[in-house]
């Protein structure tokens, strides 16, 4: 077995020793989970801490369809969305969604997401609170949910954190608006 040891000999008790693959596999696991943050490491980190420390639980239930207030009081009128920007930041998004119609992979395709009712993409299997949410995918909605998804759905399967940044979230529904 090829590995990383920890010790001069590999046969002493007590001694670790890493399989290669294994560390690849764990190395993997961290990049896309890096992927997942909202920006860079740092200003992530903060925000997200800030975030978390100022803003009450989420409610038990979901926001109600009409409900499109942000937690920071952004709201999508403020921002220009660029959609080249959006693309790159699409980028953190790629690992689970793609904008070609049809095509699901851990999340379902983001092809013409704007005007379709939440948890109806075809083909894709949906958690209860996502499929029952009820409500339209509009660019305010989707500029709200992507602040932080688990306040607008709660219980969704989806485990990204969220884009604190406004003019990312504007930026990347510019770009699923019309995707190149």
């Amino acid at each position: 077995m090829q590995g990383i040891g920890c010790g001069a000999n590999k046969d002493a008790p007590g001694e670790f020793m890493v399989n290669t693959k294994t560390l690849a596999g764990l190395l993997a696991v961290s990049a896309m989970l890096a992927a997942c943050s909202a920006g860079s490491e740092g200003e992530a980190d903060e925000t997200s801490a800030q975030a978390e420390a100022t803003t009450p639980a989420a409610p038990a239930g979901p926001l109600a369809a009409t409900d499109m207030s942000t937690m920071d009081g952004t709201t999508l009128a403020s921002f220009t969305g660029d959609a080249a920007n959006g693309k790159l930041v699409f980028a953190q998004c790629r690992m689970c969604h793609v904008t070609d119609a049809g095509v699901n992979k851990i999340g379902p395709s983001l092809h013409n997401i704007i005007g379709r009712t939440a948890g109806t993409e075809p083909g894709y299997t949906y958690s209860a609170a996502n499929a029952g949410a009820g409500f339209v995918w509009t660019k305010e909605k989707l500029f709200q949910f992507l602040e932080k998804p688990q306040r607008v759905i709660p219980q969704t399967k989806m485990i990204f954190a969220g884009l604190p940044d406004a003019q990312k979230r504007a930026d990347l529904i510019a770009y699923l608006e019309t995707p190149n």
